[in-house]
């Protein structure tokens, strides 16, 4: 059932069954200041949406992807689940005009009332973990087919997901005090406490549109280049926001880095050749990933 209070003057918006997995307003405010994220976006939504179009952006936070998509002359519909988060988007969107429609509702059981154009699903985290991405995106296509029988399937935005892992060196210490834990870096910045032990290499992609995943996994021997102790993998996940038509390279969004830590590290010298294998669901915690990743040297 959607409640569409778009139009509501009452701040304090009731809505029972919330999940916990939610991500509170605080966490919105690094996505608005996260410059790659924001331009890319930006020129993702420039390039598909055109006047006129219908626009749903499932899971809209706070509401920014829809007033990008408006500004291009879209009808769109976005759609919030959390309470708090879904005041500050109803705020902003009545500030700075435009036709967004903001619909209370949860994305996994959201249908429109007719076809749309594109569709917008931003509930991502590096490797598909935590967030909904997939879930949402695939409940969406079952029940768009079932209301729509025969229609085609709207354009997604993001179009793809190419997801990579590396062996990787890490400094775990802090004033000689050591933490082996996860942690995020930003792709765009020097990384000092990270030795690279071999190149990256994918070990999923796949387009939305298409059939999605039901895990991730990897089973992939790498080279060693670089000698060190292989203590952790560093997760890579590099969105394709906008394949363009005139075949230029596509608008693309990589999300910060993930760091996982092993419990078994190894040491690797050049011309070592080791296997990394984990598998998770996505949607799972990072603690999920991080109990199944293996590191294994391979014999000659």
């Amino acid at each position: 059932m959607t409640q569409d209070v778009s139009h509501s003057t009452d701040l304090t918006v009731p809505y029972t069954g919330m999940p916990a997995d939610v991500i509170p307003l605080q966490y919105h405010v690094p996505m608005l200041l996260d410059e790659h994220r924001m331009t890319a976006f930006k020129a993702a939504i420039d390039e598909v949406v055109r006047p006129g179009a219908h626009v749903l952006d499932l899971g809209a936070g706070t509401g920014v992807l829809s007033f990008f998509a408006a500004q291009c002359g879209a009808t769109v519909t976005a759609v919030e689940r959390e309470p708090i988060v879904f005041a500050a988007a109803r705020s902003a969107l009545r500030a700075a005009g435009g036709p967004v429609r903001l619909v209370h509702a949860d994305a996994r059981t959201f249908v429109p009332d007719q076809p749309v154009d594109v569709v917008m699903c931003e509930m991502m985290h590096v490797g598909q973990l935590r967030e909904r991405q997939i879930e949402v995106i695939g409940a969406f296509k079952r029940n768009y087919r079932r209301a729509f029988p025969g229609a085609r399937l709207p354009r997604f935005l993001p179009e793809a997901c190419v997801q990579a892992v590396q062996p990787v060196q890490q400094d775990f210490t802090f004033h000689g005090y050591a933490v082996a834990a996860p942690q995020f870096q930003d792709p765009f910045a020097e990384q000092p406490r990270t030795v690279q032990l071999a190149a990256p290499q994918v070990y999923q992609q796949f387009f939305y549109d298409a059939e999605l995943p039901t895990t991730c996994a990897a089973d992939l021997t790498f080279g060693v280049e670089q000698a060190g102790w292989l203590n952790a993998v560093r997760i890579v996940t590099n969105n394709i926001l906008a394949v363009r038509v005139t075949g230029a390279e596509p608008v693309q969004w990589r999300m910060n880095y993930l760091v996982v830590p092993l419990a078994t590290p190894l040491y690797a010298e050049p011309g070592d050749t080791v296997r990394i294998t984990f598998a998770y669901r996505p949607g799972d915690r990072i603690d999920v990933l991080a109990a199944s990743v293996r590191a294994e040297p391979v014999s000659p």
